[in-house]
């Protein structure tokens, strides 16, 4: 063989080899993304007992919670709609039928977790095709966003009376990176299907966001994307009391409190409660490394009422009674800002006394749980004047003043945010007249309650140096 005609041989070869090389790697580049393909279809659940062995990897915060306040209808809601064909009997519950719970994360993770909670129920409540979806708008979710939520493995749980029950991991595909601007106000869809009659409903009853219900006996919409069958809407959360995220380095700051905290005469699917405003201030100046959540409670003592399991009252448990669920029980909390006491003085006519030795207990009983944690304490705004009952009296008033004065002077608290003198109008002794009129029922307000412009005023009185030891 000539030697120009081997050279043409070796380079035919060489030619060969080149694309049987290329081909393989075309092939093995279309596996890798066809598996991608599958990975997005498959449900993307990790099971709780495959998590706990690795669960020192992950990080988890509260993202958001709702304290769970009662069995409905005993709470106060705020602007809701007529519920008698969403939920026609209080005794039966749920029946058969599916809820699409609308709520904002304070925080974005790659993984999430939620927990289902009957604690105020009866009998056992049985959930299947429970989802995690992005709201696109009302009741309509983001195409293909939707992911389905397991409990140790299964997509059906039941979870007994007076008991919570936590999910498996669930991945979020659509966070690619939790400081992703376009996340931060983003609304997470919770849909679920409960199974049967539930019995009483736990819920929460002030959510100021809009949910929304399928008719009774209507079966599992859960992982449908559309509108079509939910045409009930409702101003509460039910059945859910929290979310958590995976985010590395995070930490979880809880604002407890009562209707001041949960926000009455805010804006209806605005965020503008006190923690909402708060918690834009703290991720402007330190990002993602703090998650706020907000387990106010409209109507909430810090004493009362003394059996709250015989005769549930509007209110919810105790302040004292619900500590370890919505504080202790969330993860890596490191800071607690406490505002309750003006409904001990105006429903209950407690002495300032008796108030101030249940916070007393309610924070060495925190310390005990958390020794690093910071534990901060809001002054009582005023009520002068209000149309609540005995709120606006001056014998409420006089107890009012005293329990701030010992707010100021205990040295029991890591600090002090002064909500008062952020609100009150010292020619009156009244909230600040911009304050007062309802920002979504409108009116004249009740001069108890701040509105929109009072709660932004109230988070703007935090001292980040005070809190954070840095200003923004």
């Amino acid at each position: 063989m000539s030697s120009r005609k081997y050279e043409a041989e070796k380079l035919k070869d060489a030619s060969r080899g080149l694309t049987i090389w290329v081909l393989a790697l075309l092939r093995k580049r279309q596996i890798i993304q066809t598996f991608s393909a599958l990975a997005l279809a498959l449900p993307l659940a990790v099971p709780a007992h495959a998590q706990a062995s690795r669960g020192s990897e992950r990080n988890w915060v509260a993202a958001w919670t709702a304290s769970t306040q009662g069995p409905f209808p005993v709470g106060n809601a705020t602007a809701q709609p007529e519920l008698k064909f969403a939920l026609p009997s209080s005794e039966r519950g749920a029946s058969d039928q599916t809820f699409r719970l609308i709520l904002r994360p304070d925080i974005w993770g790659g993984q999430a977790r939620i927990r289902l909670s009957n604690v105020f129920g009866t009998k056992p409540v049985t959930f299947d095709d429970v989802e995690l979806g992005l709201q696109s708008s009302g009741s309509v979710l983001v195409a293909h966003s939707s992911r389905p939520v397991t409990f140790e493995g299964k997509s059906k749980v039941v979870v007994p009376a007076g008991q919570s029950m936590m999910s498996d991991m669930v991945v979020l595909p659509w966070v690619k990176d939790k400081n992703d601007p376009m996340l931060a106000s983003r609304k997470l869809a919770v849909s679920f299907h409960v199974v049967g009659d539930s019995g009483p409903i736990t819920w929460h009853a002030k959510a100021l966001t809009t949910s929304y219900i399928s008719p009774p006996g209507s079966g599992s919409h859960a992982r449908e994307e559309t509108e079509m069958s939910f045409p009930f809407s409702s101003t509460s959360w039910y059945f859910l009391d929290e979310v958590q995220m995976a985010v590395p380095d995070a930490q979880t700051i809880v604002a407890f409190g009562d209707s001041i905290t949960d926000g009455t005469a805010s804006t209806l699917n605005g965020d503008d409660r006190w923690p909402d405003v708060f918690s834009r201030r703290v991720h402007a100046a330190f990002g993602n490394r703090f998650s706020i959540v907000n387990e106010g409670i409209g109507g909430n003592m810090v004493i009362g009422p003394a059996n709250y399991a015989a005769e549930p009252f509007a209110g919810g448990p105790s302040a004292l009674d619900r500590l370890e669920r919505d504080v202790v029980n969330l993860p890596n909390v490191t800071k607690v800002i406490f505002l309750e006491g003006i409904n001990d003085f105006g429903n209950a006519r407690a002495d300032p006394e008796k108030v101030e030795e249940g916070l007393r207990t309610f924070v060495d009983r925190l310390r005990a749980r958390f020794p690093s944690a910071k534990f901060y304490i809001g002054t009582l705004t005023s009520a002068v004047h209000s149309t609540n009952g005995d709120y606006g009296s001056q014998t409420v008033e006089e107890k009012r003043r005293a329990y701030n004065e010992f707010i100021r002077s205990a040295g029991i608290f890591d600090g002090v945010i002064d909500f008062d003198a952020a609100t009150i109008d010292k020619e009156t002794g009244e909230l600040k007249a911009e304050f007062q009129p309802n920002s979504t029922t409108g009116g004249l307000g009740d001069k108890l309650h701040p509105n929109r412009a009072g709660y932004a005023a109230m988070a703007n009185a935090i001292d980040f140096a005070k809190l954070f030891g840095a200003q923004p």
